[in-house]
């Protein structure tokens, strides 16, 4: 009698092994609680598989149900969203583990499986995460193979689940290409509240700040359509800080004197790119200053910062056209206002300073340059760990300290400018970027970020000014490389030795060219939509959607009847050693002259023989019975094939 194969222990080993796949990325994603609880169960689901005693009753399996919603609703306050949903599919999977008894509840187990496996996608879309679901996929096919085939090697199930997969890679490869991209609502988009995502400050406290992170987290990167800026004009426009309180700078709460803003002239050669943008928390795309051109739904606010409407959680790309030296105009009241406030009185230390400046007999451009050359010759310097500066920030780092990174230098130096009663304010944002040589693109990453100082001039508008490049030149050139930084913050520029640059220019050569994979990944998997898929496919003369239709349907067709052709009219050699020993059986009764015809089954052949070999009408019951068995039985074995083999030498014709 055949056996349940929801009783197979090769079987329940191979899914329950499958399910641990699946779900092991989720560590990262979910809740311990959630994940604990989902490996409790499977750890359960496990030992099951030997003693089957050891699995929970019925009225235990309603104690685990209540016990798992419990904790989904404790950890998510409900079941929607993104996290609540994944966790809510881990846990259902987790708990249907407790109750396989018929090969259905196989079934179900391995399509919930397939679910969880595509969550993978809501956190993660880089190309080795689609590698790893494609891998745990095959996976997943290969247990429905050995469910149905009862194969008895794993080895063959994958086999067979691989080559399913890659008769389905070019089908699948058409339709994503051509199919129509479709949008989803913003309204059927769960955000998670709690979800801990990238980006720069609204705000800006240099005092109380002891250790600035150094993080190689990707923000954007960037490809140029023609010249490339130099390093010292690549200033991505972010945030623009006009509040302060003496310690903390903030954004100005009221920007409705946008539409009194004089009309921006731009001058010089421009540069076309285009950004590619991670997902991030605010709604900011950082431009190369000064943005002049750019699509919707970028719009530009009253301080020159680009912000998008678009879906902040998935990664936008924007073709843009910034030119380097442009004229901002006059300046409105609000802004001369907000640009020249200061907290307080200033202190007699300070007013000191900037009568030594001649910040309040001499024109502006020419305090700037004396300002500028104070932190160049005196004895300030350059750095990621700056000592705690709580009380009286500015002045501390001015008359103390005078050790610093850039949101000191920059929020020092607009500080000084306004005691001399000149506008100014700090722009944040980031500078520079790597230049990834393989991808001809630059990488800007969290450790780019940068603030620096504005000031405003009698017919120039608008003028950048960065106090950094005065103390650090090196960290405006050469940005900051954290693989250079030395005890207490300082950055080393010194030359290596000639096998650690060998080593060096391996490692980053090589991180550069897997980078240059992932922008491609993202640019035309990842991040193509219905706007990207047009531009590509017009390139090809597909401009409407009746157009794509035809291709998509006539290029499917196509590759349905190569298959088809593939899979009907081939002729392999059998691999199947019970194929191997059933035809020395045929050939045995084809010297009789009697053949098997095309289509017919061994149960019939063997009918329509036996009534013309009436003495061997046994035996050949006898050998179709043991082929029927080792063939389509669920549990073949070694014996059964010695034994069919030990038949057909028997057969006397």
């Amino acid at each position: 009698m055949a056996t349940n194969p929801a009783h197979n222990k090769e079987i329940l080993i191979f899914l329950l092994s499958s399910i641990g796949l699946i779900v092991l990325p989720h560590v990262y994603h979910l809740h311990w609680g959630v994940f604990g609880y989902f490996c409790f169960l499977l750890a359960w689901r496990f030992v099951g598989i030997w003693k089957p005693e050891r699995l929970p009753t019925f009225p235990v399996i309603l104690l685990l149900i209540v016990s798992g919603m419990a904790i989904l609703y404790v950890q998510h306050r409900g079941f929607l969203g993104r996290d609540g949903g994944t966790s809510l599919f881990v846990i259902a999977l987790g708990l249907k583990l407790m109750e396989i008894k018929t090969e259905r509840d196989l079934y179900l187990i391995n399509y919930l499986a397939f679910i969880v496996a595509a969550s993978q996608f809501l956190y993660e879309q880089s190309i080795l995460m689609a590698a790893y679901i494609l891998f745990v996929t095959c996976v997943l096919l290969a247990v429905l193979v050995y469910i149905n085939s009862y194969v008895a090697q794993t080895s063959v199930a994958l086999k067979k689940a691989a080559v399913i997969i890659a008769q389905a890679v070019p089908m699948a490869i058409v339709v994503f290409i051509l199919f129509p991209r479709v949008e989803a609502p913003r309204w059927l988009l769960f955000n998670d509240d709690h979800q801990a995502k990238m980006g720069l400050s609204d705000s800006m406290e240099p005092g109380s700040i002891t250790d600035l992170g150094m993080s190689d987290e990707l923000v954007f990167r960037v490809k140029f359509a023609g010249a490339i800026p130099p390093a010292k004009q690549r200033y991505w426009r972010g945030p623009v800080l006009t509040q302060t309180n003496g310690k903390k700078w903030t954004q100005a709460s009221d920007l409705s004197y946008q539409k009194y803003l004089d009309k921006l002239t731009y001058m010089g050669t421009p540069y076309q790119y285009t950004l590619l943008m991670e997902p991030q928390e605010k709604n900011w795309v950082f431009a190369l200053d000064m943005p002049a051109d750019y699509p919707k739904p970028l719009e530009r606010n009253a301080n020159y910062q680009l912000l998008t409407s678009d879906n902040l959680d998935k990664r936008s790309e924007f073709k843009l056209v910034s030119y380097p030296t442009y004229n901002t105009g006059y300046l409105t009241k609000t802004e001369f206002k907000d640009a020249r406030h200061l907290p307080g009185e200033p202190s007699e230390n300070i007013k000191q300073l900037v009568a030594q400046l001649h910040g309040f007999d001499s024109p502006p451009d020419v305090f700037i340059n004396q300002l500028l050359n104070h932190f160049r010759e005196e004895d300030f310097h350059y750095t990621l760990t700056p000592p705690l500066m709580e009380e009286n920030p500015i002045e501390t780092f001015l008359f103390e300290t005078r050790y610093g990174f850039c949101s000191h230098y920059a929020s020092a130096f607009v500080y000084l400018m306004r005691v001399a009663n000149i506008p100014a304010r700090v722009v944040t944002g980031y500078q520079g970027g790597e230049w990834n040589a393989v991808g001809n693109f630059l990488e800007i990453k969290q450790a780019d970020a940068h603030a620096w100082a504005e000031v405003w001039l009698d017919k120039q508008g608008w003028v950048r000014f960065d106090p950094t490049a005065a103390i650090a030149p090196e960290r405006i050139e050469k940005n900051i490389d954290i693989a250079r930084l030395v005890p207490g913050g300082l950055i080393s520029y010194a030359a290596p030795s000639a096998g650690a640059q060998a080593t060096f220019d391996f490692l980053k050569k090589a991180r550069q060219l897997w980078s240059n994979v992932d922008y491609n990944w993202q640019r035309w998997v990842i991040n193509y939509n219905n706007t990207n898929q047009a531009s590509f496919l017009s390139s090809f003369g597909i401009a409407d959607f009746k157009t794509m239709v035809y291709w998509m349907m006539g290029i499917v067709g196509i590759i349905t009847a190569i298959l088809s052709l593939f899979l009907l009219y081939r002729r392999p050699k059998p691999t199947d050693p019970v194929l191997i020993v059933y035809n020395r059986f045929l050939k045995k009764i084809a010297k009789a002259g009697l053949t098997k015809k095309p289509g017919e089954g061994a149960r019939d052949f063997a009918e329509r023989i036996k009534s013309k070999l009436l003495s061997q009408a046994a035996t050949i019951e006898q050998i179709t019975d043991a082929f029927i068995d080792q063939r389509y039985g669920r549990n073949p074995t070694g014996r059964g094939l010695i034994e069919l083999n030990r038949l057909i030498i028997l057969l006397k014709l």
